[in-house]
């Protein structure tokens, strides 16, 4: 299936997990926030919600620095 992540267009095998998305990605959930189609996502909703074909994620990361 294709998603857009970030802007860009992604394959992912059906049934990925937003958390199955995050580890592809090399991220993990401290320190990241998801949004599926417009909706921010609860962390704890991560392991369970499996990603659709079409669907626009955003994945925003902290970062420090000064």
């Amino acid at each position: 299936m294709t998603i857009t992540v970030n802007g860009r267009e992604r394959t992912c095998p059906p049934g990925t997990t937003v958390t199955d998305l995050l580890a592809e990605l090399g991220l993990g959930p401290t320190g990241s926030a998801v949004a599926v189609n417009g909706e921010v996502l609860p962390r704890g909703t991560w392991p369970a919600h499996a990603l659709g074909d079409g669907d626009d994620v955003d994945v925003l990361t902290a970062v420090q620095g000064g």
